[in-house]
């Protein structure tokens, strides 16, 4: 008995290939701009800070608020705004922040003798990280808030 397409809409993420393979090709996506931005911004020498890492980890921030923002906002289908959230969220963004990466960075500065440099890395990517998140959702809701009053 094969399932219709309403029954395949019902059953969760995880257990849908189409989804699944969206989340894998967005996380490809993003692990290889990661890749490439870390490649070309290696933290070398006397330059120990991560700031490729801290960089991709808050703009992933900014930009994951701007996308859940857009989605609740503009995206009136449900299935439409999933598939667009596991895409591009979970896939794509998912695939190129890296919260593991941060840690050990953060572990390895405190380990060469830089303590206060892996305190400040740690604290200032979640605090940057959380405010870059907020702006960007507050910052497009506002936008699209005066774009339907313009419509009106």
């Amino acid at each position: 008995m094969t399932a219709t397409p309403a029954a395949s809409h019902s059953r969760p993420a995880h257990a849908r290939p189409q989804l699944i393979a969206l989340v894998m090709l967005g996380g490809m996506a993003g692990t290889a701009m990661r890749n490439a931005i870390e490649t070309a911004f290696t933290a070398s020498g006397e330059h120990l800070m991560p700031w490729a890492t801290f960089g991709i980890n808050v703009s992933g921030a900014f930009l994951l608020g701007l996308l859940s923002e857009l989605l609740v906002l503009v995206v009136a289908d449900e299935e439409r705004r999933r598939r667009l959230q596991l895409t591009f969220g979970t896939g794509v963004l998912g695939g190129f922040t890296t919260y593991s990466t941060f840690l050990l960075e953060t572990v390895r500065l405190g380990e060469t003798s830089h303590p206060f440099a892996a305190v400040c890395y740690l604290v200032g990517s979640v605090v940057l990280g959380f405010g870059a998140a907020y702006l960007a959702m507050i910052g497009t809701r506002r936008v699209i808030d005066r774009a339907q009053r313009g419509r009106r």
